[in-house]
């Protein structure tokens, strides 16, 4: 029984000192380099796929104004590019970034251009989207609705599949590689600084 005992906390023990399945993951950044997630350890994550050529577009202002409020914080934006979305995210990743640092001031990491949905799609997103699936548009909201109504006439049961929808999806990531809010494109960038705030505490 003592033995058995043993064997648990050890296993215990090494389940939580290995962290969770994010840290293990590894992505390309804007130079080419590869970066493990384990550098963002400890640090409270907002993970987004972004576009140049997008409606969604002005919300790098608001992220970049939300990093520069929290960075100090510990709180990091990870800004990954993405073509899928009708093709609005054109262009190298130079170019991407020239984009936006000339129009934004966008400070926080950019990575290379990604995959987010589909045989080719990032490990990182694989994740991020079995932890939290699609929790659908708000219908209330003029822009969710838009979105859903054109959702509908690509796919009569997209709302069944945990994939990404649009450019601009985040994912809020606690400081313990925990994924426990998804944000559509449409939902209010004031929910997602509450979030942000709550996760900081």
């Amino acid at each position: 029984m003592k033995r058995l005992l043993t064997l648990l906390f050890l296993a215990f023990t090494l389940s939580a000192s290995a962290g969770s399945p994010i840290y293990k993951i590894k992505v390309k950044n804007a130079d080419g380099k590869i970066v493990k997630m384990k550098a963002y350890k400890g640090k409270v994550l907002l993970i987004v796929n972004t576009a140049t050529k997008c409606g969604f577009t002005p919300q790098y202002e608001e992220l970049e104004a939300l990093y520069e409020k929290y960075r100090a914080s510990g709180f990091e934006i990870l800004d990954f590019p993405c073509n899928q979305f009708g093709a609005q995210a054109p262009g190298t990743i130079a170019e991407i970034q020239e984009f936006c640092t000339s129009n934004y001031n966008v400070t926080f990491p950019q990575f290379d251009k990604i995959d987010v949905n589909g045989a080719d799609e990032s490990p990182l997103f694989t994740f991020l989207k079995k932890e939290k699936g699609f929790g659908g548009f708000d219908t209330n909201d003029q822009r969710g609705k838009f979105m859903h109504e054109m959702m509908l006439k690509k796919d009569a049961d997209y709302q069944k599949s945990s994939d990404i929808k649009w450019n601009f999806t985040k994912f809020l990531v606690d400081r313990k590689g925990r994924v426990i809010r998804r944000f559509e494109p449409t939902d209010s960038m004031r929910d997602v600084e509450e979030w942000i705030e709550k996760t900081l505490k």
